[in-house]
């Protein structure tokens, strides 16, 4: 069947860079949105690379980084310099056209380019702007930048993570990000329903902190509940016994495990040679294996130990252990439960070629979300959009390129 494009209509200016804010408009433009990416011609996307010098440029290195390309799919790319007055003047006509833009720029930027909510209402009063500032627009740290690294540290997340002798430990995945921009998304979302209810635009103020805060919630509500900061569990789980990932047979193979349902757990003690544990009626529930938990993990690991990772994770699941294998990001892209749910397919882009893209995680009716078109290329759709939205003529796009104030 043909998966309908949700979103198709809408259409959102897109001036965000990196992975939150980027992230957060390509879930909309998977949706079938029409997102508008403006980047400087000269000072574009950071995500596509550092090196803008010399041999970089001359072998298109921007046009080559996998984060990038993942990021910005389905979009149409424009490049504009927003730090002229013509380019500003390009950006505000586009406003006039969008139903939202998106931000997350470091605090101050906008309102340096002249392109505040209030500069885009002037342009269009029914627009919504969604902006992502690390900490917040207003507040003692909203002049603070943030990175998704040090957006973790804020979130309280570190004190969480890590085995109860050592320090708190970061995960160094850049949380923050990915939190934030599915944040966004859905707060942009709910800000599009109620436009389309009320014809009234907004200014959304999203801290990208406050995203990542979920992940480790259950800690300020102990702290509140108890005035005491919670332990760290390392691998194991405040409610699941036993819970944590064990070494299985080959170089550096492990796998995760954890009994969530108490019926599990005597088929468990019996697939680990003890009888004696099934039988034991203290042992019934989360509460009483945790006073043998070291031992539980112990004999959970001899197991694994001595089997590879795929045939642990089918003996324990036929138990009814919730396990899988930890598997390394290449190993992804021949996993089996992927390829079975058609979760990658194949994109070809200009300087790369074919390239395997993650289809998002939901679907209607079975059906994911189409990639319809790579990311663009600098400045792939400019022409396009000033003369298709802005009916400006070909000798003056033209000029405005001679200009250097597009690309």
């Amino acid at each position: 069947m043909s998966r309908p494009l949700t979103l198709r209509g809408i259409r959102i200016l897109d001036l965000t860079m990196g992975w939150a804010g980027p992230l957060a408009s390509r879930y909309l433009a998977d949706e079938g949105a029409e997102v508008i990416k403006i980047e400087g011609p000269g000072h574009f996307d950071w995500w596509r690379g550092w090196d803008l010098g010399g041999k970089a440029d001359a072998n298109q290195t921007h046009e080559k980084s996998p984060n990038y390309n993942y990021n910005n799919r389905n979009k149409r790319g424009v490049a504009i310099d927003l730090t002229r007055p013509e380019g500003r003047a390009l950006a505000l006509r586009l406003a006039e056209t969008c139903d939202a833009a998106i931000e997350n720029q470091a605090t101050g930027v906008m309102a340096k380019l002249g392109l505040t909510y209030e500069d885009l209402k002037a342009a269009n009063p029914s627009i919504i702007m969604l902006s992502m500032p690390g900490f917040g627009a207003e507040g003692p740290w909203s002049a603070y930048r943030a990175y998704g690294s040090t957006v973790e540290q804020s979130s309280g997340l570190p004190h969480l993570t890590g085995r109860p002798e050592d320090p708190p430990a970061m995960c160094h995945i850049a949380y923050g990000d990915a939190a934030g921009g599915m944040s966004a998304a859905a707060a942009l979302l709910v800000a599009l329903f109620h436009r389309r209810r009320t014809g009234e635009g907004q200014r959304v103020d999203l801290a990208q902190v406050e995203g990542l805060m979920q992940f480790g919630i259950h800690g300020p509500i102990t702290q509140a509940m108890t005035g005491a900061p919670p332990e760290r569990l390392g691998r194991r789980h405040p409610l699941h016994v036993p819970h944590g990932v064990f070494p299985c047979a080959g170089e550096d193979r492990w796998i995760a495990a954890a009994v969530t349902v108490d019926e599990a757990w005597p088929p468990l003690a019996r697939l680990l040679g003890r009888e004696d544990w099934a039988a034991d009626p203290a042992l019934a529930t989360p509460e009483g294996r945790r006073a043998i938990e070291d031992e539980i993990e112990q004999a959970l690991a001899a197991f694994t130990a001595a089997r590879e990772p795929q045939a642990a994770a089918e003996a324990l699941r036929g138990a009814g252990v919730a396990a899988a294998p930890t598997v390394r990001s290449a190993d992804l892209l021949s996993d089996p439960l992927l390829a079975a749910r058609g979760f990658w397919v194949e994109i070809d882009r200009a300087h790369v070629g074919p390239k395997p893209h993650p289809l998002n995680p939901w679907s209607y009716e079975g059906v994911r979300t189409p990639i319809r078109s790579p990311a663009p290329t600098l400045g792939e759709h400019t022409e396009a959009v000033l003369r298709d939205l802005l009916n400006l003529p070909e000798a003056e796009i033209e000029a405005l390129r001679a200009e250097g104030v597009v690309n």
